[in-house]
């Protein structure tokens, strides 16, 4: 750590324990632009395995760190810059070591790797008080992480298992990382083709899933311990493939989410473009390495994630995220009783479960939403207490953060469609307000209830904020999904302008006054609101938005080693298309239709996004030169696909509301 650093570091330190301040020295009628756009003050908080010492991100003086503090008396054990690295996960390693998961955009030309965002581990050994990067004192390695890290309690200690790329000998491994020492030790060979290991408790390799993007096929290897791996079974899988989702309820069990009605006994029903229906997707199984069998787990819903525990990873619940928050499930009794008490004393504040400490006795939890810019909560079980370890946002006091209701309306063809309406702050009785459509991106994604910054900003500025989850996103059933299938700029947007008009039915919208946002499919929406269903809008705004389809597809199918690509199958199943050169993706393209846009377009885009490429924007806003249409389009420097800087979201809030104000003013 750098000693210039210790300073900001104790005092960021003092002031999350303080919980930033009390809310009246702070508060004023409209918060800045700043306290939205600004990253989060506290996050990826964890809590170490046992539950002694607590590790997060945090702002100290002008600078973000990584900060290692005890829990008992708050000291400050180490920290570390982050600056501007754009963070992505925080883990313990054991009870000495930190490992932060950061990511970089870069191109190789090299060996013609075009521009991609890559994974970086940077593994803190409190112990030595050090930094090392993961992979970077091995001979040949690339610095970079091949997938998702691992951690696991083996007869030698913590180690993190991670798969990396051997450019010497042109191959990819899976390692075993002692974290004091930084030291990789190869456990067997891997390939791009492996989308998931799994290891036992103790770190053995005991299941390997590979996908086949020429065949199209995906296959489970598994192994009992110390064994090699096996086939365990394989599948035809065009789309929709199986996955391998970690350990079972034993330390000789996967899970696997896979369609087997050859073992369910179920048909294989036919849905929209002869995929199989909502009956036969979406079953887990529980495999025993050993003996190869399979075994059904019944789940009251389909989870939207699994539980495992903190120690041994074992399956000890599940998670669905609900219209009304997340809702959790547990197999394992103590810990089904630790969360109800927890979901009790937390209710209302849509609390979901962070991160615990081995024993399961220390808690960290977050909560979020209706005058709860969020924060996190660390719960003693033994000591039956709780206190705020950090608000996320702590400009935002309670007053400054708007009402978020769960609603439904019904649109046209008479889909029941869900979705979240976010209030000016201080308005409980809303009449015929002006109106943000807040598109989400995906589209197999979905909006969920709890605090979001975007919404919260343009609601702080006399705007209601509604969030629609159309057909076509997650967490609803598979039929609701597929509904979305051929939808893409038809009834997955009119879902979007029936929900302007239940809210204008209401009273509660003014649907003269309505302007529509979102970013990358939610910003297609926004240009297909300007070009395609017109009739609800003043202006949109669309971020890192597709603008022509074709060329999406075109250059989705340049990323891969194929052009036929399970990405490509994902767009085409959702477009209604069997390939780009079908001409009804003329008719549902914003860009060859901007001679028909009716109203003022904003187009924000990072230069550095690998997962809409910038010339979408680029040829959306040629288009509208061309056209004589009046629009804007700011290109945001060094930023990615996801707004992940904080000076690069503080820029597209400040433009695009002051585009919002001067063509929807909310007075």
């Amino acid at each position: 750590m750098q000693v210039s650093l210790k300073g900001a570091l104790a005092a960021a330190w003092i002031a999350l324990a303080a919980g930033f301040g009390s809310p009246a020295a702070q508060a004023q009628d409209v918060a800045p632009l700043e306290a939205y756009g600004a990253l989060p003050a506290i996050e990826f908080a964890r809590v170490s395995p046992s539950g002694d010492r607590l590790a997060y991100v945090t702002v100290a003086g002008d600078q973000r760190a990584l900060v290692v503090t005890q829990v008992v008396d708050g000291q400050l054990l180490t920290g570390a810059r982050v600056g501007d690295a754009k963070v992505r996960d925080v883990e313990w390693v054991g009870e000495d070591a930190v490992l932060s998961t950061t990511s970089t955009t870069q191109s190789i030309p090299l060996f013609g790797v075009s521009k991609t965002e890559f994974f970086m581990g940077q593994m803190h050994d409190l112990s030595g008080r050090r930094m090392r990067q993961v992979f970077s004192d091995q001979t040949g390695m690339w610095p970079i992480m091949v997938g998702p890290p691992m951690i696991r309690q083996t007869p030698d200690g913590a180690r993190l298992f991670v798969a990396g790329f051997n450019f010497t000998a042109g191959e990819v491994s899976l390692f075993g990382i002692n974290p004091a020492t930084g030291n990789a030790r190869m456990l067997v060979r891997s390939d791009f083709d492996v989308e998931t290991d799994v290891l036992s408790s103790d770190g053995v390799l005991i299941a390997r899933s590979e996908y086949d993007e020429r065949r199209k096929q995906w296959t489970l290897y598994i192994a009992a311990a110390g064994e090699r791996l096996r086939l365990g079974w394989t599948t035809h899988a065009p789309l929709d493939s199986p996955a391998l989702l970690g350990l079972g309820r034993t330390d000789g069990t996967v899970l696997v989410n896979a369609r087997r009605p050859d073992l369910t006994g179920e048909t294989a029903g036919e849905g929209p473009d002869g995929y199989a229906s909502e009956e036969a997707l979406n079953d887990l199984f529980e495999v025993d390495v050993v003996t190869g069998t399979w075994t059904r787990l019944d789940f009251d819903a389909h989870p939207s994630f699994l539980i495992h525990h903190p120690r041994s990873r074992l399956l000890i619940g599940s998670g669905r995220v609900g219209h009304e928050g997340t809702e959790y499930a547990f197999i394992d009794p103590a810990a089904g009783r630790i969360w109800s008490a927890i979901a009790r004393a937390f209710a209302g504040r849509a609390p979901e479960l962070v991160s615990w400490s081995d024993d399961l006795r220390s808690v960290l939890v977050m909560t979020g939403g209706s005058g709860d810019s969020g924060g996190y909560h660390l719960v003693d079980l033994d000591n039956r207490s709780s206190r705020l370890v950090g608000e996320t946002y702590p400009a935002l006091t309670a007053d400054r953060v708007g009402t978020v209701r769960a609603i439904q309306y019904t649109a046209e063809d008479g889909l029941e469609i869900h979705g979240y309406l976010t209030l000016p702050p201080g308005v409980t009785d809303p009449k015929n307000l002006p109106l943000i459509v807040l598109a989400h991106g995906g589209p197999a994604s979905r909006d969920v209830m709890g605090f979001d910054w975007w919404a919260q900003a343009m609601a702080s500025r006399g705007y209601a904020v509604l969030q629609p989850n159309f057909r076509g996103s997650s967490g609803y059933g598979e039929a609701f999904l597929e509904a979305g299938y051929g939808e893409w700029g038809r009834k997955m947007q009119t879902d979007l302008s029936d929900g302007v008009r239940w809210l204008a039915g209401q009273g509660i919208a003014d649907p003269a006054r309505v302007c529509i946002v979102g970013a990358s499919y939610g910003g297609y929406a926004a240009l297909a609101g300007a070009t395609i269903d017109q009739s609800a809008y003043r202006c949109a705004v669309s971020v890192a938005g597709v603008s022509d389809l074709r060329r999406m597809l075109e250059w989705e199918a340049q990323q891969g080693p194929r052009r036929d690509s399970q990405v490509v199958r994902y767009w085409n199943r959702f477009m209604g298309v069997e390939r780009a050169n079908d001409p009804s993706l003329e008719t549902l393209s914003p860009a060859r239709l901007a001679d028909e846009a009716g109203m003022p377009i904003m187009l924000l885009h990072g230069r550095d996004d690998t997962v809409v490429p910038i010339d979408q924007s680029r040829t959306m806003a040629s288009a509208l030169r061309a056209a004589g249409k009046p629009h804007e389009m700011i290109e945001l420097a060094g930023e990615d696909h996801w707004l992940s800087r904080a000076d690069t979201r503080l820029r597209m809030l400040t433009e695009s509301l002051r585009f919002i104000e001067a063509h929807n003013p909310p007075d």
